[in-house]
């Protein structure tokens, strides 16, 4: 008996849409779910090749003595610096798909949810099947965002939406989108999403 891949279905959406409820709500339907940018991070502390290569593009000084991964000094390095941004990505990226495509094989359902924010940004949603988009007005967006994050100002949350890419923009490039607003109810858009995602 040959076990089927799983579909690889991306759910994104910029800051403070909702993705993080909305994939909440398919996990209760018993989807596996890989959160890209916590597993970005986990990697970034325990994956030895992608450590190594943090170290020899931006110093030992990237880690501690104790192999923890100094955030502050890699932030202070690559903030502000596009093409420093840009090698970081280049390094974390490729070790997220790999990751990522060797999760999605040892799963058995019939589609996974790959959650990250930047899937359209990266290019990474040429990999998937399908992507869902969580779309929220900017208004909304802020002020959730506020809430959550007491340490933002609403500056940085611009600055934020600003570097990702417009709400319309991700529109098309969607299969899906699911809106989170006051008026639209998320669970029965997602269980049409659900339900079209079985039939694949």
């Amino acid at each position: 008996m040959t076990s089927r891949k799983p579909i690889l279905v991306g759910i994104t959406g910029g800051i403070g849409s909702g993705k993080s409820t909305v994939a909440r709500i398919f996990s209760i339907l018993g989807i596996p779910i890989y959160f890209a940018d916590d597993r970005a991070k986990w990697l970034m502390a325990n994956d030895g090749t992608l450590k190594k290569q943090i170290q020899d593009h931006f110093g030992q000084e990237s880690y501690s003595e104790g192999g923890e991964l100094n955030r502050a000094f890699l932030a202070s390095q690559v903030f502000s610096d596009e093409e420093k941004v840009k090698t970081i990505n280049g390094l974390v990226h490729p070790a997220v798909k790999l990751d990522f495509e060797n999760w999605a094989n040892a799963q058995n359902s019939a589609y996974v949810l790959k959650e990250a924010a930047l899937l359209f940004e990266t290019g990474s949603y040429k990999d998937l099947d399908k992507v869902i988009n969580v779309s929220s007005p900017i208004r909304i967006r802020i002020s959730r965002v506020l809430m959550r994050d007491p340490h933002r100002s609403e500056k940085q949350v611009n600055d934020i939406i600003d570097k990702q890419l417009p709400d319309g923009e991700k529109n098309k490039l969607a299969d899906f989108i699911i809106k989170n607003t006051d008026n639209k109810m998320l669970i029965p858009q997602v269980l049409e999403i659900h339900g079209q995602l079985l039939k694949l």
